[in-house]
């Protein structure tokens, strides 16, 4: 018989379908094969000298219809009548899926199997999820780490995985985590990911968290901490200039530890070195350009213009007399012109002096002046004296590139026709 063909596994799930004449029951399930699909319903082959049907009330529940089976597809159904030896046989998919529905639950209780439900609706207290029956996550239990506003309405229609913490089949009671599943499956992906991530990888990840001192990116379920120092070759007052919440990056695994569970992540390693290109394009002496963007006790740093290279001005270079406080000379955002003093490109440091500027925009200044003397044939050395005073009684408190047209300090009150002593040149 053609019974007596079919694979074991069939026999197992369902009946022997060979005997399935003699043994169909109510309430029994077997699996079918579909023969037949129309408006009336389903025709199933069940194995017995007649197909069964599936009236269409009794298809799917939530209003499901019959496109959603094919001919040749197998299913299970539940017996739900069985008129005479040979009379119609009258089959259920709805109460059968309900029924496997319930194993699959109460299996995955047992067990401690994660499984997957769609979000249906937001009430009161928690999420509903449809597992085949309707289950309940309270809100306690609902991973909001992902969702976006933080709002359990994100979750509706959207499929999640699940522990089963609760079954009471009489009252119909499923009572489910998100919250452990989540957990579970955070672990799984980290413990996988620590055995493959080798430092010097590089990783992509999305930034999940902005603090002052770096920036948490999630790596695949496993977050790894960008130190704001590893973000840019540049200082940087906050992560929040180099990164944003939700930003999609290209990192660097420096370092993984284990044990301790963390892993410590680079940007700037996959960005261009600025400094080694500084021995090409500077050279001690040269005037730099650029603007104050931090004062420290010791002096100031200076970021040159168009470069992403920040240069240390000491306090002994920021004038020629004595500065107390280095704010009372620079601020951050003013613009400077300074001298090249020293480069230490492979320590990326370079030394540049406000005070060496001021006196070489002196020496220009002279110069123009002795030449136009020149040119009009009256220059003396006369002349030279005054305008060398001259320029010392009227030099600004600070040199820059934007102060240098600002009003001279008062000078000294001193007796009428006479030379100022001291050290004159």
């Amino acid at each position: 018989m053609a019974e007596q063909s079919r694979p074991d596994e069939e026999q197992r799930e369902g009946v022997n379908l060979a005997e399935a004449i003699t043994t169909l029951q109510e309430r029994q399930i077997v699996k079918g094969t579909v023969v037949r699909v129309d408006n009336e319903g389903v025709l199933v082959d069940v194995g017995a000298k007649s197909e069964g049907l599936i009236p269409p009330k009794e298809l799917a529940r939530r209003g499901e219809g019959t496109e959603q089976l094919n001919v040749g597809d197998r299913i299970d159904v539940m017996v739900m009548s069985v008129e005479g030896e040979e009379g119609s046989i009258l089959l259920s998919k709805k109460r059968a899926d309900f029924h496997r529905a319930w194993e699959r639950i109460i299996e995955a209780h047992q067990t401690g199997k994660i499984i997957h439900a769609m979000v249906v609706d937001k009430v009161k207290g928690g999420l509903v999820v449809d597992l085949g029956v309707r289950g309940f996550v309270p809100g306690s239990h609902v991973d909001l780490s992902q969702a976006k506003g933080r709002r359990f309405e994100w979750f509706v229609g959207q499929s999640l995985p699940l522990k089963v913490i609760e079954v009471d089949r009489p009252k119909a009671r499923v009572i489910l985590s998100h919250r452990l599943a989540a957990e579970e499956e955070r672990q799984r992906r980290k413990e996988s990911l620590f055995t493959t991530l080798e430092e010097g990888q590089v990783v992509e990840g999305t930034v999940k968290r902005i603090t002052d001192f770096g920036a948490f990116v999630d790596l695949g379920g496993v977050d790894g901490l960008l130190p704001i120092s590893e973000m840019a070759w540049m200082y940087i007052k906050h992560p929040s200039e180099v990164v944003r919440r939700n930003q999609r990056l290209r990192l660097m695994v420096l370092r993984v530890d284990r044990e301790a569970g963390k892993i410590s992540l680079g940007l700037k390693q996959l960005l261009d070195d600025p400094w080694q290109e500084v021995p090409d394009r500077y050279s001690v002496g040269d005037l730099a350009r650029g603007k104050i963007v931090r004062l420290v006790p010791s002096g100031a740093f200076m970021r040159l213009r168009d470069r992403e290279i920040d240069a240390f001005i000491p306090i002994s270079e920021l004038a020629e007399k004595r500065v107390g406080k280095v704010e009372e000379v620079v601020q951050p955002g003013l613009a400077v012109e300074a001298i090249i003093t020293e480069i230490r490109a492979e320590e990326r440091r370079m030394i540049v002096s406000l005070r060496r500027a001021a006196r070489e925009r002196e020496r220009k200044r002279v110069r123009e002046y002795m030449q136009s003397q020149e040119d009009e044939g009256r220059v003396t050395i006369g002349d030279l004296a005054g305008e060398l005073l001259r320029q010392v009684v009227e030099r600004p408190k600070v040199e820059t590139a934007e102060t240098s047209d600002e009003s001279p300090e008062p000078e000294s009150p001193e007796p009428r026709g006479e030379v100022p002593r001291g050290d004159e040149e």
